[in-house]
């Protein structure tokens, strides 16, 4: 039968070349090597990942050449021999705490997965060297001239890949295993070796894995193995081809944390913070209903007010060349709409899923925002129903009514977006589109919402940097980078007119490194100086704070411990109320009340379901504080 004029057709009348029987073919063979014909494969334009029980892979060109072929099935192969190898609990189990460790552990043991098909599948092993050597060249690694550029487990994965297959690095990444195969070697030439004979049992590989990292100076941040955690919250699908290193920071600060952190260490603390947390909510709310209710909804942290600070030893060498800047001020107009059409475009698909979310909550809220009126009251509005007690019953009371007040109409809400360059790509244009449809929405409820950036000038120091070298370089100086925090919408500008600020998150070399600690307080001082009765904090990261140059003068921890700092005297000491979201990244380990999604597609129902749990709870709360005060009247 002749194709259809018009119909899925190049000029001439001749069919259009189909990709289906090439997806069927690569579905297929990925659901065989993992063993698990549930899997679901999809094919989209967007970043290539594993979550669950489903592989995004990129959509197939429809003039597709040998080598986008041999990318595309060695991706598959890379996802089907992760979850047909690899086993959560026995890797949450060997998982180090420090950041460093970590990250050389999930690339190792993604080398080691992709091995064991490597040695059994010639073909495979073809596939996946293609895939290799194109997700190098992409990433720049042919360009690396020093080893500070290098990522150390991208380099150390690719040595073990050669101990395991006998197959040499991808000739794109030859460059960067160089830099570092010298240091290695001589630190661990012999632990390596050992790695060979236990490619197939994983349990035995952690552990000589372990060994390697121990030789490797690494042995702090390895903690101890851990027996009972949890696989899904340590799991990293390993991924994230464009993330950057160091993006989670390590546990070894948790000594140096606040004093309560001190009796806990490892699986301890990740296990027992976020039950704390509900603990200390509950005590709260039992405090503040035993007080005097003269005054319903005051936040009984008012107490102790945010200002008079403890002391720490957080220090900054200078701030001369940070900047509070809003999105204006760093791209025109016409520059701006351009991105933002460019975000619209790159997130259509998900534009409505959000949105099903977002006017889930809405409803939540307008139901809440309802007319809603208390009877038999002392004092108010002459309640005319009753006046009929007046005829039947001279000598009753005449009785009155009162509209009830709804919390969340005098509430402000922050989101505050980690900008650092991990959040390229998927996680950063997510991020962007849940805050545009989450303003939008409780702008519609009459909530005010502010959204902010966070990042730096530079990578690896700018003018700071500079600052501290001409002054001779004084030991322990402080945080060296200069900060950029970014006002994309203020509290008290309409959405329609911010709209088109978000999309300057897409631009080209905005995103950087993230020091967080700074950017909470920035947010939260913001927040302290608002008038709204109610003010709710959220933070959305994908990493711990990570700046180089800083770290690199300052102990390893300085970072992430004024941050822990931050985090605490907020939620011991301030009436705001602080939320976070980790994307990819443990942050419950951090904040009280927290949530860990895997995978970026996971935010927009995270935001919205902490923010309509914070208030459902204010609702809540209210409503037995009314119930007290109507008890006590009787």
């Amino acid at each position: 039968m002749a194709p259809r004029p018009g119909h899925n057709t190049l000029p001439g009348n001749k069919p259009a070349p189909s990709t289906e029987p090439f997806k069927q073919s690569v579905s297929g063979t990925m659901r065989a090597i993992a063993g698990d014909a549930e899997l679901e494969v999809v094919f989209s334009g967007d970043r290539p990942g594993l979550s669950g029980q489903t592989a995004r892979l990129p959509e197939p060109s429809r003039k597709l050449n040998a080598r986008d072929v041999a990318v595309t099935r060695g991706l598959s192969d890379s996802m089907a021999l992760r979850m047909a190898c690899h086993d959560k609990a026995v890797h949450s189990k060997n998982m180090p705490q420090g950041s460093d460790a970590r990250a050389i552990f999930e690339a190792v043991e993604q080398a080691r997965c992709e091995a064991v098909g490597a040695r059994r599948m010639q073909g495979v092993a073809e596939n996946l060297a293609v895939m290799l050597d194109d997700r190098f060249r992409k990433s720049g690694a042919p360009d690396i001239s020093s080893r500070e550029e290098a990522p150390l487990q991208d380099a150390l994965s690719m040595i073990v890949r050669e101990r395991l297959t006998g197959a040499p690095p991808p000739e794109s990444a030859a460059n960067l295993v160089d830099m570092w195969r010298g240091w290695v070697e001589e630190k661990a030439g012999e632990e390596l070796d050992l790695l060979r004979t236990e490619v197939e049992d994983q349990n035995s590989f952690a552990s000589r894995l372990r060994d390697v990292l121990k030789s490797l100076d690494m042995g702090d941040e390895l903690g101890d193995q851990d027996q009972d955690s949890d696989p899904d919250q340590n799991e990293d699908q390993g991924n994230n081809e464009e993330a950057e290193t160091g993006d989670d920071e390590n546990d070894t600060g948790e000594q140096e944390a606040a004093p309560q952190e001190m009796e806990l260490s490892g699986e301890e603390q990740e296990a027992g913070e976020t039950e704390a947390a509900d603990i200390d909510m509950e005590d709260f709310a039992e405090q503040d209903m035993a007080e005097d209710s003269e005054e319903p909804g005051e936040n009984d942290r008012q107490d102790t007010p945010f200002s008079n600070r403890p002391e720490t030893d957080y220090r900054v060498f200078t701030h001369q060349f940070d900047e509070t800047v809003t999105a204006e001020e760093l791209c025109d107009t016409a520059e701006l709409d351009r991105l933002r059409g460019f975000l619209d475009k790159q997130l259509t698909h998900l534009q409505g899923a959000v949105a099903r979310l977002a006017n889930r909550l809405q409803r939540k809220l307008m139901a809440q925002q309802n007319r809603a009126w208390d009877f038999d009251l002392e004092e108010g509005l002459l309640d005319t129903a009753r006046l009929t007690r007046a005829v039947t019953d001279p000598m009753s009371p005449l009785a009155f009514k009162q509209e009830r007040d709804t919390n969340f109409r005098d509430t402000v809400v922050t989101l505050l977006l980690d900008n650092s360059g991990s959040m390229r790509g998927r996680p950063i244009t997510v991020a962007a589109t849940c805050a545009d449809i989450l303003a939008r929405t409780l702008e519609r409820c009459g909530v005010k919402v502010e959204i902010l950036g966070f990042t730096t000038k530079a990578w690896k120091g700018g003018q700071s940097r500079e600052s501290w070298i001409g002054a001779g370089k004084p030991p322990t100086p402080g945080r060296l980078n200069d900060l950029r925090h970014i006002i994309y919408k203020s509290a008290d500008a309409p959405w329609r007119r911010a709209r088109r600020n978000l999309g300057l998150m897409m631009r080209e070399g905005l995103l950087k490194e993230n020091i967080d600690g700074e950017a909470l307080l920035w947010a939260h001082d913001r927040l302290l100086a608002r008038q709204e009765q109610r003010r709710i904090l959220m933070m959305i990261s994908d990493g711990a704070p990570v700046d180089d140059t800083t770290l690199s003068v300052n102990p390893g921890n300085y970072l992430e411990r004024h941050l822990r700092y931050v985090i605490e005297e907020i939620e011991t000491r301030s009436p705001v109320e602080l939320i976070a979201i980790g994307i990819g990244h443990d942050v419950t380990r951090y904040y009280r009340r927290a949530v860990t999604i895997v995978d970026a597609e996971e935010l927009a129902g995270a935001m919205t379901d902490q923010l309509a749990d914070l208030f459902d709870d204010e609702v809540q709360q209210d409503h037995q504080n009314r119930g007290r005060r109507r008890g006590g009247r009787r």
